[in-house]
């Protein structure tokens, strides 16, 4: 299998590097995996955000961390977004994003296919 491209959406990638170190690390090989088509080590799919929508979860130092994303493209990964979780629930705040830029994912490539 090929190597898919990943697509940082938003301030996705520069919110992923103000993670610690080690949880960079993890997530880097975590979306390098998913890259060659595997699965994560540690997710869970969040359907209610959008279709095929995948959320990453790294936990470093008693932190929790999460990358976001959709992988259900031939070509491509969008990364939606990245961020630090801050309780027991994701904050609205992040929803609000990762609904966003799901939306804006999904519109651009409903343009490029009316082409």
């Amino acid at each position: 299998m090929s190597r898919k491209v990943i697509d940082w959406r938003g301030t996705a990638l520069e919110d992923l590097k103000v993670f610690p170190e080690s949880a960079r690390a993890v997530a880097g090989r975590q979306l390098r995996n998913i890259q060659y088509g595997l699965e994560p080590n540690d997710f869970k799919p969040i359907n209610n955000w959008g279709a095929g929508v995948i959320e990453i979860r790294l936990d470093d130092n008693s932190r929790a961390y999460r990358v976001v994303y959709i992988a259900k493209f031939e070509e491509k990964i969008y990364v939606l977004h990245s961020f630090q979780k801050k309780s027991q629930s994701t904050s609205q705040k992040d929803v609000n994003i990762i609904k966003a830029r799901y939306k804006e994912v999904i519109h651009e490539r409903r343009i490029k296919d009316d082409r």
